[in-house]
């Protein structure tokens, strides 16, 4: 808006001309919106009765795909245990822990799906984002989880988390979810308020 303004003044010689305001990025992810672990194990036993959704939130915070890259986790990716994922005009392989691979394999057996998506509506087409948007908010109430929680790029943000926690290597992380822009993933990793206030208290400066 300032610049907008400034190029207003500029254009009828007003003689002013405003400084940019300069924001600092936020240091810390907002505790209100980012889902833990805890929620998400509540959020499973939630969805134990559907057993699609279930399996469908699983994929997601296990592998960290995009809900819209779901259409490539096929019967032929469980065969594999490799999803071969374009977006954006790139393709990056997307592999299946072991336990996934069976799950998937075994809903597939149960459905009679033999080839192509696995996650698919009654006519065979795959689900939606809206789709699948809804059928997570259902779940809030029963999982006792916040529903400005409960969406699908969370469950990708939470893989993202739990991956840096244990690998520490953000470019590898970068490549895995398909960020083109690392400081894209850092924004994925960011830690809360809370995390960084228990750090702070660790290093005992204070005697």
């Amino acid at each position: 808006m300032l610049a907008a303004l400034n190029g207003f003044f500029a254009y009828y010689n007003v003689g002013i001309k405003l400084k940019p305001l300069k924001v600092q990025r936020r240091a810390f992810a907002a505790e209100e919106r980012e889902l833990t672990r805890g929620e998400y194990t509540r959020l499973l036993q939630a969805a134990r009765e559907n057993e699609r959704l279930n399996l469908l939130i699983q994929t997601i915070c296990a592998t960290g795909i995009r809900v819209s890259e779901l259409r490539h986790i096929t019967a032929e990716a469980a065969q594999s245990g490799t999803a071969e994922v374009t977006n954006k005009g790139k393709t990056r392989s997307v592999f299946l822990p072991h336990k996934l691979k069976t799950a998937l394999l075994r809903y597939c057996r149960r459905r009679g799906i033999a080839s192509g998506a696995i996650f698919i509506t009654a006519s065979g087409k795959p689900l939606n984002r809206s789709n699948i948007w809804a059928e997570m908010k259902k779940l809030c109430a029963a999982a006792n989880v916040a529903p400005a929680k409960v969406f699908p790029h969370n469950l990708r943000h939470l893989f993202a988390r739990c991956f840096y926690a244990l690998d520490r290597d953000i470019a590898k992380l970068a490549d895995i979810l398909g960020h083109s822009d690392i400081n894209t993933t850092r924004i994925y990793v960011k830690e809360n308020s809370g995390e960084f206030r228990r750090r702070i208290e660790k290093l005992n400066l204070v005697t």
